[in-house]
């Protein structure tokens, strides 16, 4: 099940926060409950990056980009992920998600989210690339940025974001055709 009575915890917890400028980091806490578990008794791969979802929409709620979407009818999707796993949290862990937007492109908006464990270590990592759209497809992401108050260019894009996205561009679409 999708956890939407956490979603809107966190988006309860968070409706009072201080717009955060572009690049800016977005704390949110959690705990790891029984049904986000797997047969190893930890956090799911795939939950995990369900999760990540209330960490966008708490930072797209901070940064008033949901505002901009419902004014101007837009949508918002993930068009890639990249996850890195490396420490396990396991049942009632409590952890710390950070969240960043870090730099856009002519399409698409790249995200940096992290969960960390309380003694410190990096348990997981995650490049987002959203996408969003209208009725006629991808809205530069500039003009989002603009309507959000970042006037000015994306910031630098880093080497190892630009290597994933130019990545991607190789990678065959539809997949696995004979």
């Amino acid at each position: 099940m999708y956890p939407l009575p956490r979603i809107l915890y966190q988006m309860f917890l968070h409706r009072n926060d201080p717009k955060p400028n572009f690049g800016d980091i977005m704390e949110t806490h959690h705990i790891c409950w029984p049904w986000d578990l797997d047969i190893f008794w930890e956090l799911n791969n795939g939950r995990t990056l369900t999760l990540y979802d209330i960490g966008r929409m708490v930072l797209g709620q901070s940064s008033e980009l949901l505002d901009v979407l419902k004014k101007k009818g837009w949508g918002l999707t993930v068009a890639g992920s990249c996850p890195r796993y490396r420490r396990r949290i396991r049942l009632f862990d409590r952890f710390t998600m950070k969240t960043r937007a870090v730099c856009w492109d002519d399409k698409f908006m790249y995200l940096e989210q992290s969960m960390w464990k309380r003694n410190g270590e990096c348990a997981s990592h995650v490049l987002i690339r959203a996408a969003l759209t209208d009725k006629n497809g991808i809205v530069n992401p500039a003009l989002v940025a603009a309507e959000m108050g970042h006037t000015g260019p994306s910031p630098d894009m880093p080497d190892w974001i630009a290597a994933w996205s130019a990545a991607e561009t190789q990678r065959p679409w539809p997949p696995m055709q004979d």
